[in-house]
């Protein structure tokens, strides 16, 4: 077992790991949340779908910066392509899908929150379906600041010299 945590793909495959699998979490929960929201309104006017569609995919986008960050991770450490990386580098792949881990994590479910109450604002008001949106996609920011960090880092790692 003291094998295996010595072990730099590991700790690499674990971080690609976190990746997808919070961000996901994250978006999912977040989609959800909106999608709930938006079937009661377009329950009642089927023709407010196209306005809904747009509030309810954005919380979606997290879990595609994790999975962009995971494919990254695997083509830079030997398990798509690469080289093996060694423990130190293997534990800073580790540490650099941790921003879009949670940060997909948390801004997903707040931004699916954001999305519900968007939603109610065009099931009154489709003329403000421009402000529901401009309002969700605030929360994006710090999921793109998440990611361009983690993105980066992963991507300057196998020049560090640890």
């Amino acid at each position: 077992m003291g094998e295996l945590f010595s072990n730099g793909t590991f700790w690499a495959g674990l971080g690609a790991a976190f990746a997808t699998l919070f961000a996901c979490t994250g978006s999912a929960k977040g989609v959800g949340l909106a999608s709930e929201a938006a079937a009661g309104v377009v329950a009642e006017d089927p023709s407010k779908f196209g306005k809904m569609i747009v509030l309810q995919l954005l919380p979606g986008t997290q879990g595609l910066y994790g999975f962009v960050v995971t494919f990254m991770i695997m083509l830079n450490t030997g398990i798509l392509g690469g080289t093996t990386p060694d423990l130190n580098h293997g534990l800073v792949y580790f540490a650099a899908s941790l921003p879009i881990a949670f940060g997909g994590l948390f801004s997903a479910i707040a931004q699916g929150r954001a999305a519900a109450a968007g939603i109610s604002i065009v099931a009154k008001r489709p003329e403000e379906s421009s402000k529901a949106i401009v309002s969700t996609t605030l929360v994006e920011f710090y999921a793109l600041i998440a990611f361009i960090v983690s993105f980066l880092t992963v991507m300057s790692i196998p020049s560090l010299n640890i």
